[in-house]
């Protein structure tokens, strides 16, 4: 069993799939939740080596409609049907592709049991998903996903998940003031808490704030303000770097990225763990991503490989 909160890499290649790197997909498990970002061709096979069913899937959600980012999508929406998945399973895309979600949700025949929620994306702005429900605005115990729109040559969204910060309780406080067992509950619950010599004792004199989690997928653009307000503070960056700053010209002709960039901007957003990702096939050696991106951020960095798993980094 692997981590709570886990990103699984099902393919990292650009364009077209080489002989080690499948087209893109990648499946992030988020304490009950699992979010399949950009299924590309051959995504299913891919999640069936890295023991992912059909039925932890509870959020599909695909940057833009490029193929390497889509075309695993037919195959995945009949398997959720296929195994009967019993919850709804949401679908965000950027609107200005309801045509190609929809060729691609009936490509094929197939018996339909499963429920998918289309949530096409329409602009900047916070969306929610609730235990397969969705809609604009409303609240989520679970946190708040952020929409922004990048810079390619056709519509493409960049995602950012943002958990809302917690309590931490202060064992030596709440010890201080004889505050144990069940009435750490009470005094969670209702915020306040009576205790010896008619003395009423409130949340945040035994507690800290514990900041939540966040976590943000940017995929194909150039570099932009939207890029910087994705990764702004994130536990995890997951972003392309298809070029090397050697072919940077390449880079921003076709809507890219290169790792000197995607290091840069998680040097200046303050990230805690830079996943490099969505190479171009041209490149057979990947220590050059990691050492290209080493010269501009010195957190962890990690290169993408088909079928690594890779820990959200644990709270501050």
């Amino acid at each position: 069993m692997g981590s709570a909160r886990e990103l699984t890499v099902l393919g990292t290649g650009s364009q077209v799939p080489t002989r080690t790197r499948n087209h893109n997909g990648y499946f992030l498990r988020w304490d009950g939740e699992g979010i399949l970002f950009d299924p590309g061709e051959g995504t299913q096979r891919q999640m069936v080596h890295a023991g992912i069913g059909a039925s932890d899937i509870n959020l599909i959600v695909v940057t833009h409609f490029h193929g390497d980012h889509c075309l695993g999508l037919p195959g995945v929406i009949a398997r959720l049907s296929l195994d009967r998945v019993p919850h709804p399973v949401v679908a965000v895309y950027p609107a200005s592709g309801q045509e190609f979600f929809d060729r691609l949700h009936y490509a094929s025949s197939f018996y339909e049991t499963a429920e998918l929620v289309p949530l096409p994306i329409s602009g900047d702005g916070v969306f929610t998903t609730v235990a397969g429900r969705s809609g604009a605005g409303g609240s989520d115990a679970a946190g708040l996903w952020e929409a922004r729109r990048l810079d390619h040559p056709v519509d493409a969204y960049g995602y950012r998940f943002v958990e809302p910060d917690g309590v931490r309780m202060l064992p030596e406080r709440l010890a201080a003031l004889g505050i144990q067992g069940a009435d750490i509950g009470r005094l969670q619950r209702a915020g306040s808490l009576p205790v010896a010599d008619e003395r009423v004792v409130n949340l945040d004199e035994v507690s800290e704030v514990r900041a939540g989690q966040r976590f943000a997928f940017v995929m194909d653009t150039r570099l932009c303000d939207a890029v910087y307000a994705l990764a702004d503070g994130v536990d995890m960056l997951v972003i392309e770097s298809t070029y090397l700053a050697e072919h940077a010209e390449h880079a921003a002709a076709y809507g890219h990225m290169t790792a000197a960039q995607a290091a840069q901007v998680a040097a200046e957003c303050g990230v805690r763990t830079l996943v490099l990702t969505h190479f171009s096939q041209r490149y057979d050696d990947p220590s050059a991503f990691a050492a290209e991106a080493a010269a501009h951020f010195d957190g962890e960095i990690v290169v993408a490989e088909d079928l690594m798993r890779i820990d959200v980094p644990r709270r501050l």
